[in-house]
């Protein structure tokens, strides 16, 4: 799977919890929950949003590592390449 895929999963599961957002309006390098306005539910909704459309499940311990949109896309990257 290549970044722009990637990234298109990213931005998917964000607007299931956030149907508003769009990559544009996402600092890559900021919080997600920050850029995103989302709470702790919508947060968790997001990562299990991720989990259906990438089959990977994100541990709390990695929290920090997917707390940005580019954490993140690196994060996803590592495990489906």
């Amino acid at each position: 799977m290549n970044t722009e895929n990637i990234k298109q999963l990213i931005i998917e599961a964000i607007q299931e919890v956030a149907p508003e957002m769009e990559q544009d309006d996402i600092d890559m390098d900021e919080d997600l929950r920050e850029e995103c306005d989302l709470d702790s539910m919508d947060f968790l909704n997001f990562l299990i949003a991720l989990k259906k459309s990438t089959a990977i499940g994100i541990a709390e311990a990695d929290y920090s590592q997917v707390n940005t949109f580019n954490k993140m896309l690196n994060y996803l990257a590592k495990r489906l390449n």
